[in-house]
């Protein structure tokens, strides 16, 4: 292919492309010395599993069976795979198109799927009571799903204690 463009002495055996947000595309060209020098081989491997890498790219281009390279909004015509691309949506349509797919994105990526804001620090200690009931509420109806009812009689008593302070 070419030189190492780092000791430009070696062929380059290793060759890396990134494309970021904006669609700007480097590539670059290195020797197995210099890769391994900069990391990216580990006892003469690359640290990259492309077996690896490829089931993590098909478990996350499908769900539950559907095919996410599939959906497309009838109404923009966005593509799921150009939305992850872009982090665009094109409408307000895609939301529902998408809906499975964004939901586990936006548990994984924050944790939770609903915002719950930010307050001053001022205002905090007043919310702290209404948001340590909420959270107690959802542990309640774990525990009774769960059919822990020692746990849930002791959740219970706590929110009533909060509730009446």
């Amino acid at each position: 292919m070419g030189l190492c463009e780092r000791c430009k002495k070696a062929q380059a055996t290793f060759h890396l492309t990134n494309i970021d947000r904006s669609g700007n595309k480097t590539e670059r060209h290195l020797c197995d010395r210099c890769a391994g020098e900069e990391g990216l081989l580990h006892s003469g491997k690359p640290t990259l599993d492309v077996d690896e890498l490829l089931q993590n790219f098909i478990s996350t281009s499908k769900s539950g069976g559907v095919d996410l390279s599939s959906l497309v909004c009838d109404q923009c015509g966005i593509s799921y795979v150009e939305f992850r691309n872009q982090g665009l949506l094109g409408c307000p349509n895609d939301y529902d198109v998408f809906k499975e797919p964004l939901t586990r994105l936006l548990e994984r990526t924050h944790g939770a799927t609903q915002h719950e804001g930010k307050v001053p620090k001022s205002m905090d200690a007043a919310r702290k009571p209404q948001r340590d009931i909420r959270r107690l509420k959802r542990q309640l109806e774990e525990a009774v799903a769960g059919e822990d009812y020692e746990r849930a009689a002791k959740l219970r008593d706590r929110i009533r204690e909060l509730e009446n302070s």
